[in-house]
């Protein structure tokens, strides 16, 4: 490349796309901390290569191709990342999990202002269709991310991959042939979550809404009131567990039954994936104050809540999300 400038300002032309390549790397990768480690690296190895920057391609392009090669080097295990209703049919609300699987890797939850904001990243960063991405083969995910989520050309993508345009066009229809193949294959209320480009605006006032009756009925204990408020294929997961419930019968068997110690809980807001989110604090054993139980992130079809998945790992993604790690005295 020609005059670059200083490289003060070269780093600061670069850390310029730190949010939006951490959107990508994440559904990419499925785990939010991956996704800052790839782009630090994608970063890094920018910065010190900036002279081979020929200027053929745009400076976006040209940082997105270093991100991708980056995110394919750690996906290079062959390892992918999955919700619980990925691996295994629903299982009823009134037996217990079985304990942790070591060695399945889970989609994890990201904070709402990075990668990007809610009302940008939108259905396209929603944990549903996070995890139905991470059925594609590395190459096909970039491709589809690129072009259907943000919006990069034919064109721009083929010089990104190093490929033709119509290699890059075909890409782009078997990435989205499996994502309808998996819609078919999975319930209706998946269908909305995978459909990234076709999706409408969320109505976030209704959303808010419900959110915030669902934190009343949960802190009150009103399995009653939670019920009127799910869908009717409602799920709820449980990572790290395997175990994930269908509907508001098994739902409410797991709150009055194995759950029932989440009764006095308190939920402190947060957002996660674009969608709104709570952490949960169970009451101390000894009745002083309340200890983290678990970050639930809630996600919405139409009017109802259509999904909650309960992350139990708080010592990681609590900090993550700005949340206390204790709250006061009962």
């Amino acid at each position: 490349m020609g005059d670059t400038g200083a490289p003060g300002a070269v780093a600061e032309e670069l850390e310029e796309y730190r949010g939006e390549l951490t959107g990508y790397c994440y559904r990419m990768l499925g785990s939010y901390a991956e996704a800052e480690d790839a782009v630090q690296e994608a970063l890094v190895r920018a910065w010190r290569n900036i002279d081979r920057f020929e200027g053929r391609s745009a400076l976006r392009t040209w940082v997105y191709r270093i991100a991708t090669n980056a995110c394919l080097d750690s996906l290079a295990s062959g390892k992918r990342r999955a919700l619980p209703m990925d691996l295994s049919g629903p299982s009823g609300g009134d037996t217990p999990p079985a304990p942790p699987q070591g060695d399945l890797l889970w989609v994890e939850p990201c904070p709402a202002g990075d990668p990007e904001a809610a009302a940008t990243a939108g259905e396209s960063v929603r944990l549903a269709f996070v995890a139905a991405l991470q059925h594609l083969p590395p190459r096909q995910r970039a491709t589809l991310i690129l072009r259907d989520v943000l919006g990069f050309s034919a064109r721009e993508v083929a010089d990104l991959h190093g490929c033709t345009v119509a290699s890059a066009n075909s890409s782009l229809q078997r990435a989205r042939a499996t994502l309808a193949d998996r819609r078919q294959a999975t319930d209706a209320a998946t269908d909305e979550a995978t459909d990234a480009a076709a999706a409408r605006p969320s109505d976030d006032t209704v959303h808010r809404v419900l959110a915030e009756r669902y934190a009343t009925a949960f802190s009150r204990y009103d399995v009653e009131e939670l019920n009127m408020l799910l869908h009717v294929d409602a799920t709820l997961c449980l990572p790290p567990y395997a175990k994930w419930m269908r509907g508001a019968p098994d739902i409410h068997a797991w709150l009055t039954g194995p759950a029932v110690g989440c009764r006095g809980s308190r939920l402190v807001p947060t957002t996660a994936n674009g969608s709104p989110a709570f952490g949960q604090y169970r009451p101390h054993p000894d009745g002083a104050g309340y200890v983290p139980w678990a970050l639930q992130v809630v996600e919405f079809r139409g009017d109802r809540i259509s999904g909650i998945a309960a992350y139990r790992d708080t010592d990681r993604f609590f900090p993550l999300f700005g949340l206390p790690d204790r709250l006061g005295e009962v």
